[in-house]
């Protein structure tokens, strides 16, 4: 076995049982992980600069294919159920021997890296990888180890991916071919049978939602930035409602775009890199994204390329789901450590398709720990097959498919952090006005931008507001450079009536997704919740 690369840490990978390898690679700087991924047929050169690569039939995350391994360590503090799914030691042990088994005689790819930038509570990660392309995913999504620290790197946990391996369902208990197996007792995560390198990042995440609620860390879906003053602000929001396009505000400094740790003291980014979506990404609108996808270093998953390496952004042919991926200080403006203070403001965000939701609101304490167990937005119609109208989708605490805890120990440290230290929570709509999909049009990102920049401001907070009527929240009656007849959303319909009933299904939509939740809550979030009317 040769071992090639830049520092091979004394601690190497027999523990993990790997042994009997072709090369292996370790912490390649990003020049040979192009020449590698090149060579070996894993992606093209796109104009500019990036590497272009494709992900097979999985196209995005199979949370469907998740399992935790159900063990002493894991039986009492696991929420299992449809997301958290277990898997016994037994059939663990069984399809890891197997992929251990697959992985012999072939070429890995070794990264050592960080989870989390606060060096009191980050993890060491060692992220293994059958293609080169996947590790320089790795090397550009977290943090980098220095040098010296590389030579002495023990890592906490291990991704094991190898994704031309497939699982048997019928041998190993698994719901296709694909499985992402989590093991906190081995501290390994074992990933086979997709292509999608989202599964890698999400790996990592789920351990610190796992770890860090233990420490009174609030593990946070969410991106972050902090304004000239020193204010920080939280984004919350799943995938589409521009969690990424409003944290990267060129008047602000980001933090990060997608995980954040909330501590007594500070707030730091899990990460050292974005995946921001790429699909219809527009110069104009988001020019500091759009410019990485020209650049080199940076991974693109499914993007269109031609034969001469022209990329051609608006073509979802592959997938909506196409996505970049590139170290954080691509985007100009950037925090460098990774870490800040508390914040002052929440933005919780959501696309409602439906178009009723008002674009910004004020949430109080009690109804922003509602808005965040019941994390919703929702998909338009035309994106899956069936779907006529849109659907509404809660994902508890904005991020379901990571949190192996139970919602309601993310959404308790939430509340206690936001009285303990008079932050502000509010709820902005990035989807529809005017009417749902289909009529209405989409919330205009120049008066969403206007919108966050007086919350986060102190504008709004001065500025008289208004109960709305279904869904309860604090609506203001003015915000700068926004027509006054955007903010309050039944002024945008025409069909007044029609606003009414759409509004009417969508709390009892909401009542019934919390209805899992009213065991759990206290009496305050139970009187905060949205209640359809009679």
């Amino acid at each position: 076995m040769t071992q090639a690369g830049f520092v091979v840490p004394k601690f190497g990978l027999d523990s993990l049982g790997l042994k009997n390898l072709g090369n292996v690679y370790w912490n390649l700087q990003v020049p040979t992980l192009y020449e590698e991924a090149i060579r070996r047929g894993e992606g093209q050169l796109g104009e500019g600069g990036a590497l272009v690569v494709r992900t097979g039939v999985h196209t995005g995350r199979s949370p469907n294919d998740k399992f935790f391994v159900d063990d002493s360590v894991t039986h009492g503090n696991v929420d299992w159920g449809k997301t958290n799914k277990p898997m016994s030691s037994e059939k663990y042990r069984a399809l890891y021997n197997r992929m251990i088994s697959y992985a012999q005689r072939r070429d890995l790819f070794v990264r050592d890296c960080w989870g989390g930038a606060d060096p009191a509570h980050r993890i060491g990660v060692r992220v293994v990888t059958e293609t080169a392309w996947h590790n320089m995913f790795a090397r550009n999504m977290f943090l980098r180890p220095t040098k010296e620290e590389l030579a002495t790197f023990k890592p906490d946990f291990t991704i094991l991916n190898l994704p031309g391996f497939q699982a048997d369902p019928k041998l190993d208990g698994t719901a296709s071919d694909c499985a992402i197996l989590v093991n906190f007792t081995d501290r390994v995560v074992a990933i086979c049978g997709t292509w999608y390198a989202g599964e890698i990042k999400k790996s990592v995440f789920t351990i610190l939602n796992y770890l860090l609620p233990e420490k009174n860390i609030l593990p946070m879906h969410a991106s972050a930035n902090i304004g000239p003053k020193g204010d920080v602000a939280i984004f919350f929001g799943l995938s589409g409602t521009g969690k990424t396009t409003l944290s990267a505000d060129p008047s602000r400094t980001l933090i990060g775009d997608d995980e954040h740790g909330w501590a007594e003291s500070s707030l730091f980014n899990f990460e050292g890199g974005c995946y921001a979506k790429v699909i219809k990404l527009s110069r104009e609108a988001e020019p500091e994204i759009y410019a990485t996808t020209e650049r080199f270093g940076t991974v693109l998953e499914n993007v269109v390329i031609d034969a001469v390496g022209g990329l051609d952004l608006d073509d979802g042919q592959y997938t909506e789901n196409t996505r970049a991926c590139y170290p954080i200080d691509f985007i100009p403006n950037t925090l460098a450590s990774g870490i800040a203070g508390t914040p002052e403001n929440i933005v919780m965000l959501t696309a409602d398709a439906f178009g009723v939701l008002p674009p910004i609101s004020r949430l109080s304490p009690e109804q922003a720990m509602y808005h965040f167990l019941s994390g919703y937005t929702a998909r338009v119609a035309g994106t899956e097959k069936g779907v006529t109208e849109p659907q509404a989708t809660f994902s508890t605490c904005f991020g379901a498919p990571f949190m192996p805890r139970h919602p309601t120990v993310y959404a308790k440290m939430l509340g206690e952090k936001m009285a303990r230290q008079n932050v502000r929570c509010w709820l902005v709509n990035t989807g529809w006005s005017g009417g749902g999909f289909g009529v209405g049009n989409r919330m205009s990102i120049k008066h969403t931008r206007a919108m966050v920049r007086a919350a986060l401001d102190g504008t709004l907070a001065s500025v008289a507001s208004s109960t709305d009527p279904h869904f309860g929240m604090q609506v203001p009656s003015a915000c700068p450079d926004v027509p006054g007849d955007v903010l309050n959303p039944r002024n945008t319909w025409k069909d007044k009536k029609a606003y009414d009933s759409t509004a009417r299904d969508l709390t009892q939509r909401f009542e019934k997704n919390f209805q899992q939740f009213e065991g759990h809550v206290d009496g305050k979030i139970k009187q905060a919740a949205i209640r359809a009317a009679a």
